[in-house]
């Protein structure tokens, strides 16, 4: 449902839970408001941003240094193409559409970077909308021209989006490329987890991630490492930095659970 189809009638988009004063915003993870949605089409990216959602899109490198608005490498996983996506032509790309969640083929084409800006001209973007930028790889795959695309592509709508990825370098080459997008950092990859959990030391944890992505805004945490730290948030918090959880892909009464220990128990 495109958002000129909601009416007063119609239940309001999922944006956020409010409890005890205290609101939560919920991530259209993939840019899917709904499990059963096909990842990453360009309908779902507009909606969520002229409805005020934060939503979530990764970024692969393609042949050309643009980005490609994928999360599989292999293009066979989620497209109608075949190859690595960092060997295919914005031109290719472009010509692909994507597959649903079992696989079938969609009408919504590939969605790059590069054409977002474009996609979003014209519609009003709501103020609190944001359009997380999850970059795949690492710094190592960046190059000049990969960051003026990237600069050039974000600057019409920087304000309304946030950068993040799993490796400070990245980060840091990404925005300052692009100084007006918002800055996030994810601290829990490269075995981060496990040895956290097995030292113990979250306050080192904290500190570190701090550390390495100073300008980050948005710390994006593992929803198992907050589960088992329940001060982890706080602790974020004191260092004036917001947390954002990953991810619950199922609404089930598991996920459900976890919701509710994430919202109600974990925060403070």
């Amino acid at each position: 449902m495109s958002s000129s189809e909601y009416s007063a009638a119609s239940a309001p988009p999922p944006i956020a839970v409010t409890h005890a004063g205290r609101r939560t915003r919920l991530k259209w993870h993939r840019a899917r408001r709904r499990p059963s949605d096909t990842p990453f089409t360009a309908s779902r990216i507009v909606e969520a941003m002229r409805v005020g959602a934060s939503v979530e899109v990764d970024l692969l490198i393609h042949a050309e240094r643009g980005f490609a608005v994928l999360h599989d490498r292999d293009l066979a996983h989620s497209t109608t193409g075949r190859g690595d996506v960092s060997h295919a032509s914005a031109a290719y790309l472009r010509g692909l559409t994507l597959t649903d969640n079992v696989g079938d083929p969609t009408d919504d084409s590939v969605v790059l970077l590069e054409d977002l800006a474009t996609m979003l001209d014209g519609i009003e973007i709501a103020d609190d909308a944001m359009l997380q930028l999850d970059f795949k790889e690492d710094a190592a795959a960046l190059d000049d021209e990969a960051l003026s695309i990237f600069a050039r592509a974000v600057e019409p709508f920087a304000d309304n989006a946030i950068l993040s990825c799993g490796d400070a370098d990245a980060v840091t080459a990404l925005c300052d490329a692009a100084p007006d997008i918002h800055v996030g950092y994810d601290p829990c990859h490269r075995g981060a987890i496990g040895r956290v959990l097995h030292s113990g030391d979250f306050r080192g944890f904290v500190f570190t991630a701090c550390r390495d992505s100073s300008r980050a805004e948005i710390i994006y945490l593992d929803q198992e490492l907050v589960l088992r730290a329940a001060d982890l948030i706080a602790a974020f918090h004191a260092m004036k930095r917001e947390v954002d959880v990953y991810t619950l892909a199922r609404a089930d009464a598991s996920s459900m659970a976890r919701f509710t220990r994430l919202v109600w128990g974990c925060c403070p």
